[in-house]
Protein backbone atom coordinates (compact mmCIF):
# COMPACT_ATOMS: atom_id res chain seq x y z
CA UNK A 1 0.00 0.00 0.00
CA UNK A 2 1.44 3.49 -0.79
CA UNK A 3 1.06 7.01 -0.18
CA UNK A 4 -0.12 9.26 -2.97
CA UNK A 5 -0.73 12.60 -2.78
CA UNK A 6 -3.28 13.86 -5.24
CA UNK A 7 -3.48 17.60 -5.91
CA UNK A 8 -5.67 18.73 -8.80
CA UNK A 9 -8.71 21.96 -8.37
CA UNK A 10 -11.59 20.29 -10.10
CA UNK A 11 -13.05 18.19 -7.72
CA UNK A 12 -14.84 15.79 -10.19
CA UNK A 13 -11.12 14.97 -11.69
CA UNK A 14 -9.58 14.80 -8.09
CA UNK A 15 -12.42 12.20 -6.50
CA UNK A 16 -12.48 10.39 -9.33
CA UNK A 17 -8.44 9.31 -8.93
CA UNK A 18 -9.07 9.52 -5.11
CA UNK A 19 -11.34 6.56 -6.09
CA UNK A 20 -9.37 4.39 -8.20
CA UNK A 21 -6.50 4.66 -5.86
CA UNK A 22 -8.06 3.32 -3.24
CA UNK A 23 -9.76 0.40 -5.47
CA UNK A 24 -6.05 -0.55 -6.20
CA UNK A 25 -5.14 -0.79 -2.39
CA UNK A 26 -3.19 2.71 -1.90
CA UNK A 27 -4.26 5.83 0.29
CA UNK A 28 -4.91 8.77 -1.62
CA UNK A 29 -4.32 12.56 0.06
CA UNK A 30 -6.42 14.88 -1.83
CA UNK A 31 -6.06 18.12 -1.63
CA UNK A 32 -7.66 21.12 -3.89
CA UNK A 33 -4.68 23.55 -3.33
CA UNK A 34 -1.36 23.02 -4.30
CA UNK A 35 -0.15 24.90 -1.34
CA UNK A 36 -1.94 22.79 0.75
CA UNK A 37 -0.65 19.75 -1.04
CA UNK A 38 2.93 20.32 -0.93
CA UNK A 39 2.94 21.44 2.52
CA UNK A 40 1.85 17.97 3.30
CA UNK A 41 4.30 16.62 1.28
CA UNK A 42 6.77 18.71 3.52
CA UNK A 43 5.54 17.29 6.65
CA UNK A 44 5.34 13.87 5.45
CA UNK A 45 5.76 13.07 2.12
CA UNK A 46 4.37 10.66 -0.30
CA UNK A 47 5.55 7.52 -2.20
CA UNK A 48 4.15 9.51 -6.17
CA UNK A 49 2.60 12.74 -6.49
CA UNK A 50 -0.19 13.23 -9.07
CA UNK A 51 -0.44 16.96 -9.60
CA UNK A 52 -2.52 19.04 -11.96
CA UNK A 53 -0.82 21.44 -14.30
CA UNK A 54 -3.13 24.43 -14.65
CA UNK A 55 -3.92 25.71 -11.35
CA UNK A 56 -4.32 28.94 -9.35
CA UNK A 57 -1.89 29.97 -6.82
CA UNK A 58 0.45 27.46 -8.08
CA UNK A 59 0.96 25.73 -11.24
CA UNK A 60 1.88 22.07 -11.59
CA UNK A 61 5.29 23.35 -12.73
CA UNK A 62 5.48 25.27 -8.74
CA UNK A 63 4.60 21.85 -7.35
CA UNK A 64 7.08 19.84 -9.56
CA UNK A 65 9.80 22.15 -8.76
CA UNK A 66 8.58 22.64 -4.63
CA UNK A 67 8.16 18.29 -4.57
CA UNK A 68 11.12 17.97 -5.65
CA UNK A 69 13.16 20.51 -3.66
CA UNK A 70 12.25 19.11 -0.68
CA UNK A 71 12.93 15.15 -1.99
CA UNK A 72 15.09 14.93 -5.19
CA UNK A 73 14.43 11.37 -5.15
CA UNK A 74 10.12 12.10 -5.22
CA UNK A 75 8.20 11.00 -8.23
CA UNK A 76 6.04 13.58 -9.85
CA UNK A 77 3.00 12.68 -12.17
CA UNK A 78 1.31 15.90 -14.32
CA UNK A 79 -2.04 15.59 -15.38
CA UNK A 80 -2.48 17.90 -18.53
CA UNK A 81 -4.86 19.16 -20.86
CA UNK A 82 -4.43 18.41 -24.66
CA UNK A 83 -3.30 21.75 -25.10
CA UNK A 84 -0.76 21.57 -22.35
CA UNK A 85 2.01 19.20 -23.65
CA UNK A 86 4.94 22.05 -24.29
CA UNK A 87 4.37 23.04 -20.41
CA UNK A 88 4.31 18.80 -19.46
CA UNK A 89 7.59 19.03 -20.76
CA UNK A 90 9.62 21.76 -19.11
CA UNK A 91 7.52 19.93 -15.92
CA UNK A 92 9.59 17.13 -16.86
CA UNK A 93 12.80 19.38 -17.23
CA UNK A 94 11.73 20.08 -13.76
CA UNK A 95 12.12 16.51 -12.73
CA UNK A 96 9.12 14.97 -13.27
CA UNK A 97 8.67 11.37 -14.37
CA UNK A 98 6.53 11.62 -16.96
CA UNK A 99 2.71 13.27 -17.75
CA UNK A 100 -0.61 11.79 -18.45
CA UNK A 101 -2.71 12.98 -20.82
CA UNK A 102 -6.60 14.57 -19.80
CA UNK A 103 -8.96 12.54 -20.25
CA UNK A 104 -7.67 9.31 -19.29
CA UNK A 105 -9.64 6.39 -18.09
CA UNK A 106 -9.20 4.54 -14.80
CA UNK A 107 -7.13 1.58 -16.58
CA UNK A 108 -4.44 4.03 -18.32
CA UNK A 109 -4.14 5.57 -14.55
CA UNK A 110 -3.26 2.26 -12.70
CA UNK A 111 -0.71 1.62 -15.69
CA UNK A 112 0.78 4.91 -14.76
CA UNK A 113 0.80 4.82 -11.14
CA UNK A 114 1.94 1.08 -10.95
CA UNK A 115 5.13 2.14 -13.06
CA UNK A 116 5.53 5.32 -11.18
CA UNK A 117 5.38 3.56 -8.03
CA UNK A 118 8.16 0.79 -8.80
CA UNK A 119 10.32 3.62 -9.85
CA UNK A 120 9.75 5.04 -6.40
CA UNK A 121 10.31 1.92 -4.87
CA UNK A 122 13.63 1.58 -6.75
CA UNK A 123 14.80 4.90 -6.34
CA UNK A 124 14.74 3.67 -2.19
CA UNK A 125 16.07 0.92 -2.90
CA UNK A 126 19.48 2.86 -4.42
CA UNK A 127 19.36 5.73 -1.64
CA UNK A 128 19.68 2.63 0.74
CA UNK A 129 22.34 0.54 -0.68
CA UNK A 130 24.61 4.38 -1.26
CA UNK A 131 23.74 4.98 2.35
CA UNK A 132 25.01 1.27 2.75
CA UNK A 133 27.89 1.40 1.01
CA UNK A 134 29.00 4.87 2.62
CA UNK A 135 28.85 3.30 5.67
CA UNK A 136 30.82 0.69 4.09
CA UNK A 137 33.66 2.62 3.09
CA UNK A 138 33.64 4.72 6.52
CA UNK A 139 34.71 1.28 7.95
CA UNK A 140 37.17 0.55 5.21
CA UNK A 141 38.65 3.65 5.87
CA UNK A 142 39.42 2.50 9.29
CA UNK A 143 40.32 -0.88 8.41
CA UNK A 144 43.37 -2.65 7.46
CA UNK A 145 43.42 -3.09 3.35
CA UNK A 146 45.08 -3.14 0.01
CA UNK A 147 45.03 0.62 0.30
CA UNK A 148 47.08 1.05 3.80
CA UNK A 149 50.46 1.65 3.09
CA UNK A 150 53.35 3.26 2.05
CA UNK A 151 55.24 0.67 0.34
CA UNK A 152 56.34 0.89 -3.18
CA UNK A 153 53.53 -1.71 -4.47
CA UNK A 154 50.83 0.16 -2.61
CA UNK A 155 52.33 3.36 -4.09
CA UNK A 156 51.73 1.81 -7.86
CA UNK A 157 48.21 0.56 -7.16
CA UNK A 158 47.18 4.07 -6.17
CA UNK A 159 48.56 6.02 -9.17
CA UNK A 160 47.04 3.11 -11.26
CA UNK A 161 43.78 3.77 -9.57
CA UNK A 162 43.66 7.33 -9.85
CA UNK A 163 44.60 6.83 -13.14
CA UNK A 164 42.08 4.33 -13.79
CA UNK A 165 38.77 6.08 -12.11
CA UNK A 166 38.95 9.22 -14.82
CA UNK A 167 38.32 6.43 -17.85
CA UNK A 168 34.49 5.07 -17.97
CA UNK A 169 36.31 1.93 -18.76
CA UNK A 170 35.56 -1.58 -17.57
CA UNK A 171 38.37 -2.77 -14.80
CA UNK A 172 39.78 -6.05 -14.45
CA UNK A 173 40.99 -6.64 -10.92
CA UNK A 174 42.66 -10.07 -10.26
CA UNK A 175 44.87 -10.69 -7.03
CA UNK A 176 44.76 -13.50 -4.20
CA UNK A 177 41.94 -14.11 -1.66
CA UNK A 178 42.33 -11.52 1.17
CA UNK A 179 44.66 -8.79 -0.44
CA UNK A 180 41.26 -6.94 -0.39
CA UNK A 181 39.89 -6.52 -4.45
CA UNK A 182 36.43 -5.21 -3.03
CA UNK A 183 38.09 -2.24 -1.12
CA UNK A 184 39.79 -1.29 -4.27
CA UNK A 185 37.15 -1.44 -6.52
CA UNK A 186 34.91 0.78 -3.67
CA UNK A 187 38.16 3.17 -4.06
CA UNK A 188 37.87 3.18 -7.73
CA UNK A 189 34.65 4.02 -7.70
CA UNK A 190 34.78 6.80 -5.26
CA UNK A 191 37.57 8.33 -7.50
CA UNK A 192 35.12 8.10 -10.36
CA UNK A 193 33.16 10.82 -11.70
CA UNK A 194 30.44 8.15 -10.31
CA UNK A 195 30.62 8.33 -7.20
CA UNK A 196 27.20 10.37 -6.53
CA UNK A 197 25.75 7.51 -7.71
CA UNK A 198 25.48 3.64 -6.62
CA UNK A 199 28.42 1.31 -6.10
CA UNK A 200 26.37 -2.15 -6.10
CA UNK A 201 28.40 -5.56 -5.09
CA UNK A 202 27.42 -9.62 -6.38
CA UNK A 203 29.62 -12.24 -5.38
CA UNK A 204 29.21 -14.45 -8.41
CA UNK A 205 30.53 -17.41 -6.44
CA UNK A 206 28.24 -17.55 -3.55
CA UNK A 207 24.97 -18.22 -5.67
CA UNK A 208 24.09 -20.97 -8.04
CA UNK A 209 23.56 -19.66 -11.82
CA UNK A 210 19.57 -19.76 -11.60
CA UNK A 211 19.94 -16.89 -9.28
CA UNK A 212 22.85 -15.43 -9.82
CA UNK A 213 21.21 -14.37 -13.49
CA UNK A 214 17.65 -13.21 -11.43
CA UNK A 215 20.34 -11.23 -9.15
CA UNK A 216 22.21 -9.74 -11.97
CA UNK A 217 19.58 -8.94 -14.16
CA UNK A 218 15.97 -8.87 -12.02
CA UNK A 219 12.87 -10.85 -12.64
CA UNK A 220 9.13 -10.55 -14.02
CA UNK A 221 6.08 -11.54 -11.85
CA UNK A 222 5.57 -15.42 -12.67
CA UNK A 223 9.09 -16.15 -14.23
CA UNK A 224 9.66 -19.10 -12.01
CA UNK A 225 8.02 -20.73 -8.92
CA UNK A 226 8.37 -18.02 -6.02
CA UNK A 227 8.44 -15.14 -8.38
CA UNK A 228 5.80 -13.31 -6.77
CA UNK A 229 6.57 -9.88 -8.17
CA UNK A 230 8.75 -8.03 -10.29
CA UNK A 231 12.26 -7.89 -8.84
CA UNK A 232 15.28 -5.40 -10.12
CA UNK A 233 18.55 -6.55 -10.82
CA UNK A 234 21.79 -5.38 -9.84
CA UNK A 235 22.34 -3.73 -13.34
CA UNK A 236 19.29 -1.23 -12.93
CA UNK A 237 20.26 -0.94 -9.18
CA UNK A 238 23.23 0.36 -10.03
CA UNK A 239 22.74 2.43 -13.40
CA UNK A 240 24.48 5.75 -12.92
CA UNK A 241 27.27 3.87 -10.38
CA UNK A 242 29.54 1.35 -10.45
CA UNK A 243 28.83 -2.45 -10.68
CA UNK A 244 31.48 -4.90 -8.74
CA UNK A 245 31.29 -8.67 -9.90
CA UNK A 246 33.61 -10.21 -7.35
CA UNK A 247 35.19 -13.73 -8.19
CA UNK A 248 33.72 -13.30 -11.75
CA UNK A 249 35.33 -16.35 -12.74
CA UNK A 250 33.02 -18.44 -11.46
CA UNK A 251 30.19 -17.40 -13.35
CA UNK A 252 29.11 -20.59 -15.52
CA UNK A 253 28.84 -20.37 -19.21
CA UNK A 254 25.00 -19.42 -19.87
CA UNK A 255 25.64 -16.29 -17.69
CA UNK A 256 28.79 -15.18 -19.36
CA UNK A 257 26.59 -15.33 -22.42
CA UNK A 258 23.98 -13.04 -20.81
CA UNK A 259 26.70 -10.66 -19.07
CA UNK A 260 28.44 -10.23 -22.84
CA UNK A 261 25.20 -8.88 -24.61
CA UNK A 262 24.73 -6.34 -21.66
CA UNK A 263 28.14 -5.03 -22.15
CA UNK A 264 28.20 -4.89 -26.09
CA UNK A 265 24.71 -3.16 -25.91
CA UNK A 266 24.30 -1.80 -22.55
CA UNK A 267 20.88 -3.31 -22.21
CA UNK A 268 19.70 -5.99 -19.64
CA UNK A 269 16.44 -7.76 -20.14
CA UNK A 270 14.80 -9.46 -16.67
CA UNK A 271 14.40 -13.24 -16.51
CA UNK A 272 10.91 -14.25 -17.82
CA UNK A 273 10.52 -11.20 -19.76
CA UNK A 274 10.87 -9.49 -23.19
CA UNK A 275 11.39 -6.10 -22.72
CA UNK A 276 14.91 -4.82 -23.07
CA UNK A 277 15.77 -1.88 -20.01
CA UNK A 278 18.55 0.06 -20.85
CA UNK A 279 21.09 0.65 -18.33
CA UNK A 280 24.59 3.34 -17.62
CA UNK A 281 26.82 1.00 -15.26
CA UNK A 282 30.71 0.93 -15.16
CA UNK A 283 31.49 -2.95 -14.29
CA UNK A 284 33.94 -3.65 -12.10
CA UNK A 285 35.25 -7.13 -11.99
CA UNK A 286 37.86 -9.35 -9.96
CA UNK A 287 38.83 -12.58 -9.50
CA UNK A 288 42.02 -14.69 -7.84
CA UNK A 289 41.77 -16.90 -10.85
CA UNK A 290 44.02 -16.52 -13.98
CA UNK A 291 41.20 -15.78 -16.64
CA UNK A 292 43.44 -15.77 -19.61
CA UNK A 293 44.11 -19.93 -18.53
CA UNK A 294 40.33 -20.28 -18.11
CA UNK A 295 39.66 -19.42 -21.58
CA UNK A 296 42.60 -21.43 -22.67
CA UNK A 297 41.11 -24.55 -20.61
CA UNK A 298 37.33 -23.79 -22.44
CA UNK A 299 36.18 -22.76 -19.03
CA UNK A 300 35.74 -19.36 -20.09
CA UNK A 301 34.40 -17.10 -22.57
CA UNK A 302 37.49 -15.44 -24.83
CA UNK A 303 35.35 -12.63 -26.15
CA UNK A 304 33.98 -11.85 -22.69
CA UNK A 305 37.70 -11.77 -21.23
CA UNK A 306 38.29 -9.03 -24.01
CA UNK A 307 35.40 -7.14 -23.07
CA UNK A 308 35.97 -7.08 -19.12
CA UNK A 309 40.22 -7.32 -19.53
CA UNK A 310 40.40 -3.62 -20.68
CA UNK A 311 41.99 -2.34 -17.38
CA UNK A 312 44.34 -4.63 -15.78
CA UNK A 313 45.01 -4.30 -11.95
CA UNK A 314 46.90 -6.48 -10.01
CA UNK A 315 46.85 -6.58 -6.44
CA UNK A 316 49.98 -7.21 -4.72
CA UNK A 317 50.02 -9.86 -1.93
CA UNK A 318 50.89 -9.27 1.69
CA UNK A 319 53.98 -11.60 1.51
CA UNK A 320 55.61 -8.80 -1.03
CA UNK A 321 54.83 -5.05 0.76
CA UNK A 322 55.84 -6.63 4.35
CA UNK A 323 56.72 -2.77 5.32
CA UNK A 324 53.29 -2.07 5.72
CA UNK A 325 52.61 -4.93 8.04
CA UNK A 326 53.12 -1.96 11.29
CA UNK A 327 51.03 0.16 9.25
CA UNK A 328 48.35 -1.98 8.48
CA UNK A 329 48.42 -4.34 11.98
CA UNK A 330 47.99 -0.90 14.16
CA UNK A 331 44.74 -0.06 11.61
CA UNK A 332 43.47 -3.68 12.18
CA UNK A 333 43.85 -2.77 15.92
CA UNK A 334 42.37 0.44 16.04
CA UNK A 335 39.35 -1.06 14.22
CA UNK A 336 38.70 -4.35 16.58
CA UNK A 337 39.97 -3.55 19.83
CA UNK A 338 36.99 -0.94 20.67
CA UNK A 339 34.67 -4.04 19.71
CA UNK A 340 36.81 -7.02 21.19
CA UNK A 341 39.38 -5.60 23.98
CA UNK A 342 39.01 -1.91 24.48
CA UNK A 343 41.63 -1.92 26.65
CA UNK A 344 44.29 -2.79 23.92
CA UNK A 345 46.01 0.17 22.47
CA UNK A 346 49.17 -0.78 21.07
CA UNK A 347 51.50 -3.81 19.55
CA UNK A 348 54.98 -4.28 21.10
CA UNK A 349 58.04 -4.36 19.08
CA UNK A 350 58.13 -7.99 19.94
CA UNK A 351 54.51 -8.68 18.36
CA UNK A 352 55.63 -6.49 15.65
CA UNK A 353 58.69 -7.99 14.55
CA UNK A 354 56.67 -12.07 15.10
CA UNK A 355 53.67 -10.30 12.46
CA UNK A 356 56.53 -9.10 9.73
CA UNK A 357 58.38 -11.84 9.60
CA UNK A 358 55.31 -14.43 9.01
CA UNK A 359 54.62 -14.98 4.86
CA UNK A 360 50.99 -14.50 5.67
CA UNK A 361 49.11 -16.99 2.24
CA UNK A 362 46.24 -15.72 3.72
CA UNK A 363 46.95 -12.33 3.02
CA UNK A 364 45.41 -9.08 5.29
CA UNK A 365 42.09 -11.51 5.49
CA UNK A 366 44.79 -13.51 7.27
CA UNK A 367 46.38 -10.79 8.83
CA UNK A 368 43.00 -9.27 10.63
CA UNK A 369 41.90 -12.70 12.32
CA UNK A 370 45.44 -13.18 13.90
CA UNK A 371 44.65 -10.09 14.85
CA UNK A 372 41.03 -10.28 16.46
CA UNK A 373 42.38 -13.66 18.09
CA UNK A 374 44.90 -12.24 20.10
CA UNK A 375 42.76 -9.69 21.43
CA UNK A 376 40.52 -12.07 22.69
CA UNK A 377 43.59 -13.42 25.25
CA UNK A 378 44.90 -9.79 25.41
CA UNK A 379 45.62 -8.80 29.26
CA UNK A 380 46.95 -5.05 28.77
CA UNK A 381 47.07 -2.16 26.79
CA UNK A 382 49.97 -3.67 24.61
CA UNK A 383 49.60 -6.77 22.73
CA UNK A 384 52.46 -8.60 23.53
CA UNK A 385 53.96 -10.84 20.99
CA UNK A 386 53.24 -14.34 23.41
CA UNK A 387 49.90 -13.07 23.07
CA UNK A 388 49.82 -14.11 19.18
CA UNK A 389 48.41 -17.13 17.73
CA UNK A 390 50.53 -19.99 18.44
CA UNK A 391 50.99 -20.63 14.11
CA UNK A 392 53.02 -17.40 14.41
CA UNK A 393 55.33 -18.44 16.77
CA UNK A 394 55.59 -22.25 15.18
CA UNK A 395 56.06 -20.49 11.87
CA UNK A 396 59.76 -18.34 13.79
CA UNK A 397 60.97 -21.50 15.34
CA UNK A 398 60.78 -23.60 11.78
CA UNK A 399 62.21 -20.30 9.63
CA UNK A 400 65.47 -21.28 11.76
CA UNK A 401 65.45 -24.48 11.54
CA UNK A 402 65.19 -24.09 7.78
CA UNK A 403 67.76 -21.29 7.69
CA UNK A 404 70.21 -22.96 9.72
CA UNK A 405 69.88 -26.03 7.18
CA UNK A 406 69.59 -28.58 10.50
CA UNK A 407 66.99 -31.06 11.65
CA UNK A 408 64.75 -29.82 14.64
CA UNK A 409 66.38 -30.37 17.76
CA UNK A 410 65.90 -33.14 19.39
CA UNK A 411 64.13 -33.17 23.61
CA UNK A 412 62.63 -35.52 25.04
CA UNK A 413 59.77 -33.65 25.52
CA UNK A 414 58.93 -34.02 22.00
CA UNK A 415 58.05 -36.71 20.60
CA UNK A 416 58.83 -37.96 16.82
CA UNK A 417 55.23 -37.20 16.00
CA UNK A 418 55.87 -32.97 17.34
CA UNK A 419 59.11 -32.99 15.15
CA UNK A 420 57.55 -34.68 12.11
CA UNK A 421 54.54 -32.30 11.88
CA UNK A 422 56.87 -29.53 12.30
CA UNK A 423 58.60 -30.53 9.31
CA UNK A 424 55.54 -31.07 7.56
CA UNK A 425 54.32 -27.50 8.46
CA UNK A 426 57.46 -26.02 7.28
CA UNK A 427 57.52 -28.00 3.88
CA UNK A 428 53.93 -26.66 3.26
CA UNK A 429 54.27 -23.45 3.68
CA UNK A 430 57.60 -23.26 1.46
CA UNK A 431 55.68 -24.86 -1.19
CA UNK A 432 52.17 -22.95 -0.67
CA UNK A 433 55.05 -19.81 -0.58
CA UNK A 434 56.89 -21.24 -3.59
CA UNK A 435 53.46 -21.28 -5.47
CA UNK A 436 51.50 -18.27 -5.04
CA UNK A 437 49.01 -19.51 -2.85
CA UNK A 438 47.26 -21.55 -5.91
CA UNK A 439 46.36 -25.02 -3.89
CA UNK A 440 46.39 -27.30 -6.95
CA UNK A 441 50.36 -26.37 -7.51
CA UNK A 442 50.77 -26.52 -3.94
CA UNK A 443 49.31 -30.10 -3.96
CA UNK A 444 51.57 -31.30 -7.27
CA UNK A 445 55.07 -29.85 -6.03
CA UNK A 446 54.20 -31.91 -2.39
CA UNK A 447 52.91 -35.13 -4.43
CA UNK A 448 49.88 -34.81 -2.62
CA UNK A 449 46.20 -34.61 -3.44
CA UNK A 450 44.27 -31.27 -3.16
CA UNK A 451 41.83 -32.47 -0.84
CA UNK A 452 44.51 -33.82 1.95
CA UNK A 453 46.23 -30.40 1.29
CA UNK A 454 42.96 -28.79 2.19
CA UNK A 455 42.99 -30.56 5.62
CA UNK A 456 46.72 -29.92 6.24
CA UNK A 457 46.20 -25.88 5.42
CA UNK A 458 43.47 -26.12 7.84
CA UNK A 459 45.25 -28.13 11.08
CA UNK A 460 48.45 -25.94 10.47
CA UNK A 461 46.38 -22.78 10.40
CA UNK A 462 47.34 -21.54 6.91
CA UNK A 463 43.48 -20.68 6.22
CA UNK A 464 40.76 -21.31 8.21
CA UNK A 465 37.47 -23.54 7.33
CA UNK A 466 35.13 -20.19 7.73
CA UNK A 467 37.43 -18.27 5.70
CA UNK A 468 37.68 -20.37 3.09
CA UNK A 469 34.15 -21.37 2.49
CA UNK A 470 34.86 -25.12 2.70
CA UNK A 471 35.34 -25.31 -0.84
CA UNK A 472 37.86 -27.25 -2.50
CA UNK A 473 38.85 -25.47 -5.49
CA UNK A 474 41.75 -23.77 -6.95
CA UNK A 475 43.51 -20.65 -5.55
CA UNK A 476 44.35 -18.32 -2.41
CA UNK A 477 42.21 -19.23 0.56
Amino acid sequence: MARILVIDDNDTLREGVAVTLRKMGHTPLAFRSPLEGVAAFQKSGADLVLTDLKMELMDGLGVTKAVRAADEQAVVVVMTAFGSIETAVQALQLGAWDFVQKPFSPEVLRGKVEKALELAATRKTVVKLTAHNEALEGDAARAAGVLVGEGEPMKRLRAQLQRAAGADATVYIRGESGTGKELAARQLHQLSPRAKGPFVTVHCAALAESLLESELFGHEKGAFTGAQKRKLGRFELADGGTLFLDEIGEISPAVQTKLLRVLQEREIQRVGGEETVKVDVRVVCATHRDLKAEVAAGRFREDLYYRLHVVPLQLPPLRDRAEDIPQLAASLLARHAPRVNRAVTSLSPEALALLARYPWPGNVRELENALQQALVFAEGPTLQAAELPSFLHESKSASATAGSGALPELRGDRSLNDVLEELERELIRRAYEKSGGVKTETARLLGIKTSALYYKLEKYGFISKEADGGAAEDGAP
